[in-house]
């Protein structure tokens, strides 16, 4: 028994350990700043708790014991996503950027998830303790909701990096974004510190993980070093490497669909797709949402309608066109309709005969499919919207 505390009590110190690490290298990141800052302080608030409660009997809770491993293993993905913004390519955390925002967001939502799993066995027992500041602390790490994003100095700099071949403008842009990043080294030393890290990234890439198609990202990213100041970039194929990062293959290399055409320009014939950021099964994740979707679908439906078309469908008429259409048994030719429109905002594959054939076997999972997406992109019309908080505690708020 004794022993069982001592291995407790050494995972909590571990914890608290790890989340002092973290506040303390997100200080010195040199990409996704702001996210580090972001995580920085979330994780600090879930240190001050452990402080507090680390030299209590709680800590000797069998019930406890699980969900510690779990919040300490959540807390090693952040710290290594912190490193990874401290000693990384600067590069090629630009070329991942929507994919490591996804990250943080994932991490904190886990953290959230372990966190909320560790409330419930410690809240019954704060009378006995005495402990009130105990659940005032728990309840402002469930309230503290973070925002990560790709800023825009960011997403500028990362159009520069997955374009074909560069101008001197597209140069001036990577040297602005590196400056701050390597204070003491002009850019081309900088451009040549860059370089050995990538070499290094590809070593790694070759030996350990083995996916051809991340040394196919990082050789470019290597051409983008030695090339950039020229302009002169030879063409090379470069698969897309994730499929949730906005960005697509176009005449054999990696490119991005807004920066190089706009919202409104022309696109290649051979232009490429990307897929859903949200999963259409991954409704169970959001079960609030869900259920809201199951008793009352023309509340979700109109929301997306309305922001899909960016106010021009009000979320009245899109629920008085959806009560016409089923009058005539056709309320999945209107609903399919929007969902190809979504498709079509952010150049996400699929068929029209796809939206009519998702929404004609379950409905329900493709409108949570579609809020998702639009939330997980902090499009015009959602941004602000919670996206993160897991379902245990939307259902606790409830």
């Amino acid at each position: 028994m004794a022993s069982l505390a001592s291995a407790q009590a050494s995972s909590r110190l571990d914890a608290l350990s790890l989340t002092n690490t973290i506040v303390s290298l997100a200080r010195n990141t040199r990409t996704h700043r702001h996210n580090c800052g972001q995580l920085a302080e979330h994780v600090g608030m879930i240190g001050n708790l452990l402080e507090k409660i680390k030299s209590t009997d709680l800590m000797k809770l069998p019930a406890t014991k699980e969900p510690l491993v779990g919040l300490e293993e959540a807390l090693e993905k952040a710290l290594q996503l912190v490193e990874s913004c401290r000693d990384k390519s600067c590069l090629y955390m630009l070329a991942m950027g929507w994919s490591v925002v996804y990250q943080f967001r994932q991490v904190q939502a886990e953290i959230y998830r372990h966190l909320s799993l560790l409330v419930l066995p410690m809240i019954s027992l704060l009378h006995e303790f005495r402990l009130q500041n105990l659940k005032e602390g728990l309840q402002a790490i469930e309230a503290d909701q973070r925002m990560y994003t790709l800023e825009e100095e960011d997403m500028e700099a990362q159009n520069v990096v997955l374009k074909p071949d560069r101008t001197r403008t597209d140069a001036e842009i990577l040297e602005k974004s590196l400056s701050p990043k390597y204070p003491n080294l002009t850019f081309s030393e900088a451009l040549q510190e860059e370089k050995e890290k990538l070499n290094i990234e590809l070593q790694r890439s070759r030996t350990i993980n083995d996916d051809p198609d991340q040394c196919r990202v990082i050789e470019h990213l290597i051409d983008v070093a030695e090339n950039v100041v020229s302009g002169v970039l030879p063409g090379k194929k470069v698969e897309k490497l994730l499929v949730n990062e906005p960005s697509y293959v176009v005449s054999g290399y990696i490119t991005n669909a807004k920066s190089i055409y706009g919202d409104h320009g022309l696109r290649p014939e051979n232009e490429g797709w990307f897929g859903w950021h949200a999963d259409l099964y991954g409704c169970c994740s959001e079960p609030c949402l869900s259920l809201k979707t199951c008793v009352y679908p023309c509340g979700t439906f109109s929301w997306i309608a309305n922001v899909v078309s960016k106010g021009k469908i009000s979320r009245e008429q899109a629920t008085n066109n959806l009560i016409a259409c089923s009058v005539f048994g056709g309320c999945c030719c209107y609903t399919c309709f929007v969902r190809r429109k979504l498709r079509q905002l952010f150049n996400i594959e699929g068929s029209s005969f796809d939206d009519f054939f998702t929404h004609l076997v379950c409905c329900c999972c493709a409108m949570v499919q579609e809020r998702r997406e639009l939330e997980l992109r902090n499009f015009e019309g959602c941004r602000g919207t919670n996206m993160i908080v897991p379902p245990s505690l939307q259902c606790m708020n409830a």
